[in-house]
């Protein structure tokens, strides 16, 4: 046996100390640089940004008056904007989210009127109506395959169609009955569409649901299984199903989410004017999606906020009313919303390469 072997253990001489080396996982980013790399910072100083440029060039913007109606616009698009900005991190579109607004108002409007019914049943019923609607479009996204931009183009031309078809059937005309007289209809126009005083400011009550939408949103998202159930189906449905994910249940649902934002607006528009007109609606999804879109949420699903579309929708409502304000030509008001929709892609690109950058 040799010396070596017989021997103890041999001693090692410890390394001269030093920076210990780092690789891209375990540096940090400047605090700056990781703040904006968050989508809902970068649609916030937008937000800012558009809200100082108004605040100049519309000085009617400054009373309390004005802001309410811009913040009322914004609501219109915010409460939409949220469910269907949790389709988009879940990786899906919904296309016919602005005529089943109209659907879901035309049911409850023409269902009560006609049958001389109590409001609340025609409510009732157009919510089921949504939800059915919702779970269609989901049920044949998961089933055949299909890309849901298709599926819901195709639910798209069918509600329209059909929104047109049967109000004139039924109706005679393009637009529903005034129902301001039923028996139920003070009652939901106090949840749906009511006003309340705010410092001699009238504050639409659709504000007050907008926020409470974003805080559940936002509390879905971040802290319960179905939050993270649906990053899950956006980033990689198959890698999802892997590992437990009901991805056919999480698709499903989120386009119900759909509906039930479809019918809420729905309710508003109803109890708001007391008519309905059933040609509208068509064009408002894109909007949808723009303030979603503009909020943080990426095209390819997987990532996005709850708090980003609120102010998206912000953007658009300030832009909105700021042009009447202004005085300017209103016709701007498409071209305004190209620029902002262009420049949050823009930003989205920079912030997924960002967050990937090691």
């Amino acid at each position: 046996m040799s010396m070596a072997q017989q021997g103890g253990p041999a001693v090692t001489t410890p390394p001269a100390p030093g920076p210990k080396a780092t690789d891209g996982r375990t540096s940090r980013r400047p605090l700056a640089l990781r703040l904006l790399a968050r989508p809902e910072v970068g649609v916030f100083l937008g937000a800012v940004a558009v809200l100082v440029f108004f605040l100049i060039a519309a000085p009617s913007v400054r009373q309390g008056s004005s802001m309410a109606t811009v913040l009322y616009q914004s609501s219109t698009i915010g409460i939409m904007a949220l469910p269907v900005a949790l389709l988009m991190i879940g990786g899906e579109f919904d296309l016919s989210s602005g005529v089943a607004v109209i659907t879901s108002a035309l049911t409850a409007s023409m269902l009560s009127y006609q049958l001389t019914m109590n409001v609340w049943v025609g409510v009732i019923v157009a919510l089921i109506l949504s939800l059915a609607v919702g779970a269609f479009n989901g049920w044949m996204v998961v089933k055949t395959g299909l890309p849901s931009f298709l599926v819901t183009l195709g639910t798209f031309l069918i509600l329209q169609g059909v929104n047109l078809a049967v109000t004139k059937m039924v109706t005679g005309n393009v637009a529903t009955d005034d129902i301001s007289d039923m028996d139920g209809f003070d009652q939901a126009r106090k949840i749906f569409a009511s006003s309340f005083d705010v410092g001699g400011v009238q504050v639409k009550i659709t504000i007050v649901w907008w926020l409470v939408f974003a805080a559940i949103a936002t509390w879905v998202l971040l802290r319960t299984k179905y939050g993270n159930w649906i990053f899950a189906v956006g980033g990689n449905k198959d890698s999802a199903r892997a590992v437990g994910v009901p991805v056919n249940f999480t698709k499903i649902t989120l386009f119900m989410t759909v509906g039930f934002g479809a019918w809420f607006m729905g309710m508003h528009n109803l109890f708001s004017f007391n008519t309905v007109q059933s040609g509208e609606g068509v064009g408002q999804e894109l909007i949808y999606i723009a303030a979603a879109v503009i909020g943080g949420c990426l095209l390819t699903g997987g990532a996005g906020s709850a708090i980003g579309p609120v102010f998206g929708a912000f953007m658009f409502g300030m832009v909105n009313q700021g042009i009447v304000y202004a005085g300017w030509n209103p016709d701007w008001f498409k071209a305004f919303l190209g620029v902002m929709l262009l420049g949050a892609v823009l930003i989205n690109l920079w912030v997924s390469r960002t967050a990937t950058r090691r």
